[in-house]
């Protein structure tokens, strides 16, 4: 089955299915050709004379034929463009009495799914969705006793996606189990002659799913789409199910999956035509920041065009401060574009991103301080100073920074680690001196004090050596740590702290 099949998109998106065969020679009475082409003409600068005009083509007809067919497939259009729903639903009910015998059954086929697509595009209100489920009904009425399985589920999965955009999922999920239903098997399996169908009725329940947040079965039914093999999928119906799987990876914190498939969604989206595209191309900057990665999102092939897009210039404003660690700049950006806080899925999701900005400008600060105040990192990052102690928190339970905070006098201090790594390393000297110390006097020639002259009391140098033993690299390097100076020689070894 082709990409014709699906009608999605918008009048902007580029597929734009029309099947106008209005523009074919026919034969007919002249007087009715001319009406219908006189009131094309007036569809731009009077389209409710054109209305007028398209109405009175059926009349003239003697049987119902093309004509009257083609006059009232335009004349519904305008009426809805219009806002004139009931009469646009009225007019579509004399519409279909033609296409039991006035017209062929693909022609009339086709035009129904035209007329159907260009109103599911236009309706952008309470009253356009009423007029459209109108429309959606009287279809599956008009055809339920023609067999045509092919327009019966086209016309139920858009009715399925008005009742998703209704946010009515008890219905939906009833009818997306009939749908289920009529595209498998006896045996319960999918049937592959419908593949195409089952993904697209896939898209819509996995969208659902990803609404009601119930990663569960969003989880199951992702990994079943994509074993969906039979269908040769429109472009838009993959850009949904991998943009939901992306928000199904992001929720489980996994970036890496996530970004995968929000790249694979864009590329879809970008195929088709589709706006959506920008809006996942935000999620694609935004996974890249959690991932911590310093790989500039718009360096492949497929985004380096959009990467100077105003509609996404706060995105890549963005992701240039979080990777150059410039917390100043990246508040500056959120802060002056407040609206991309209006998706909730980016807002659900830039706080995590934020805290990590934020980690690492306090790491970054306090890196040449061994005692400081918490008040002085909150002004200096321009963060309340409860989130600064929460961050120090944090960063000390993780061990990636060693001190105690003093909560009553609101102060941080730091261990010093060249002291700790001294006593470690004097420590660890002494265990092998006495591991030494041992091997000397049970396989040795015995310890030898050398004679050492001290000049003066200001001398506290002092030399003690271990004849015929040679120290092993690693007592060596210990004993250096500690400040202590090792000699090896032919004659043994000698260690002093001058």
């Amino acid at each position: 089955m082709s990409d014709d099949d699906f009608m999605q998109d918008s009048d902007q998106e580029g597929y734009d299915f029309e099947y106008e065969e209005d523009d074919e020679e026919e034969g007919g009475d002249v007087d009715i050709e001319n009406k219908y082409y006189n009131a094309k003409q007036l569809k731009t600068t009077d389209p409710e004379g054109a209305i007028e005009e398209f109405l009175g083509v059926p009349a003239l007809e003697q049987e119902k034929g093309d004509w009257g067919f083609k006059g009232l497939k335009q004349a519904i259009k305008l009426e809805f463009k219009l806002g004139l729903y009931d009469k646009a639903v009225e007019h579509y009910t004399e519409l279909l009495t033609y296409v039991k015998s006035a017209v062929t059954r693909n022609y009339s086929e086709k035009s129904i799914n035209n007329i159907l697509d260009y109103i599911e595009k236009g309706s952008e209100d309470e009253a356009a969705g009423r007029c459209m489920e109108e429309f959606y009904s009287q279809t599956l009425q008009s055809f339920q006793s023609t067999n045509n399985e092919r327009l019966w589920l086209k016309t139920n999965i858009k009715l399925a996606k008005l009742y998703l955009d209704r946010k009515d999922y008890a219905t939906v999920t009833k009818k997306l189990r009939e749908l289920h239903k009529a595209c498998e098997r006896e045996d319960g399996t999918d049937d592959p002659s419908k593949g195409t169908y089952s993904l697209e009725i896939y898209a819509h329940e996995i969208q659902m799913y990803a609404e009601t947040k119930n990663n569960k079965q969003l989880k199951r039914l992702y990994e079943r789409a994509l074993k969906v093999k039979s269908a040769v999928p429109h472009p838009k119906i993959m850009g949904i199910i991998r943009e939901c799987g992306g928000k199904m990876h992001m929720s489980e914190e996994n970036w890496k999956d996530a970004q995968s498939d929000f790249f694979e969604s864009f590329r879809n989206y970008d195929e088709a035509g589709s706006l959506q595209r920008i809006q996942v191309l935000k999620y694609l900057v935004l996974t890249t920041m959690l991932m911590k990665s310093d790989i500039n999102p718009f360096e492949s092939q497929e985004t380096k065009p959009y990467k100077n897009d105003p509609r996404i210039a706060a995105m890549t404003d963005l992701v240039d401060a979080y990777q150059r660690d410039d917390i100043h700049q990246y508040e500056s950006v959120l802060n002056n574009n407040r609206d991309l806080l209006s998706d909730p899925f980016i807002a659900e999701n830039i706080d995590e991103v934020t805290r990590n900005m934020r980690t690492k400008a306090v790491l970054k600060l306090i890196a040449p301080y061994t005692r400081f105040n918490l008040a002085f990192i909150g002004k200096a990052l321009k963060i309340p100073v409860t989130e600064v102690q929460d961050i120090l928190g944090f960063l000390i339970v993780d061990k990636k920074v060693k001190g105690k905070i003093n909560q009553q006098d609101g102060t941080v201090e730091i261990e010093d680690s060249s002291d700790a790594e001294r006593l470690r390393a004097m420590s660890e000297w002494t265990s092998a001196i006495d591991t030494l110390y041992r091997t000397v006097f049970s396989d040795g020639e015995g310890f030898k004090m050398p004679d050492v002259q001290q000049t003066g009391d200001d001398s506290l140098a002092h030399t003690f050596g271990f004849p015929n033993i040679l120290l092993d690299t690693q007592y060596e390097a210990l004993i250096e740590r500690s400040g202590m100076h090792v000699e090896n020689s032919s004659e043994g070894t000698r260690i002093t702290n001058e």
